[in-house]
């Protein structure tokens, strides 16, 4: 079991933040067939690598970014991230091994949540794939625990799943 001072740096990280910020820098590469993040061993400014990822290719698609956490973000309340809420509450396999990331020092995730925002955040898209219905719900920060239980729920017992609501 991992276990550390999660008291809250000054400057916090936001690890799904926005490639454009001028200090964003890249957290790792999606890869493989789920599309997992595979983190890299140190940081890369993002301003280095955008003008290599293709035209045509949303660089949130294929890279993920790290960058401040801002107040004006949409998915904070408070100084909470309600992002890494309804992520920490997604089913997550426990026997996985936390990844080995750069960020976790600084990371307003790991601050809030610890460990179990660490196990889910490869997982974690910035741009959500169509299709993706949990990930739809997970981005939006309309949607409340309680509706994220009812989906997850459902799929649990066979029954129906609500609609999510579309990715923005």
């Amino acid at each position: 079991m991992i276990t550390a001072d999660r008291s809250e740096p000054e400057n916090t990280w936001c690890p799904s933040g926005r490639p454009d910020a001028p200090e964003a820098v890249v957290l790792g590469v999606r890869s493989g067939q789920g599309g997992e993040v595979v983190y890299l061993a140190d940081p890369v400014p993002a301003r280095d690598v955008l003008p290599l990822v293709p035209e045509g290719v949303e660089p949130t698609r294929v890279l993920r970014f790290a960058s401040h956490c801002v107040s004006a973000c949409l998915h904070r309340r408070g100084n909470d991230c309600t992002l890494v809420e309804r992520v920490a509450a997604t089913p997550a396999d426990e026997d996985r091994n936390v990844p080995r990331c750069h960020l976790r020092a600084q990371c307003k995730w790991w601050a809030q949540v610890g460990v179990d925002g660490c196990r889910r955040c490869p997982a974690v898209a910035t741009t959500v794939v169509e299709g993706d219905d949990l990930g739809a719900l997970v981005a939006d920060p309309a949607t409340t625990r309680e509706q994220l239980d009812a989906w997850i729920t459902a799929g649990e017992t066979g029954a129906p799943r609500p609609a999510a609501a579309p990715s923005r």
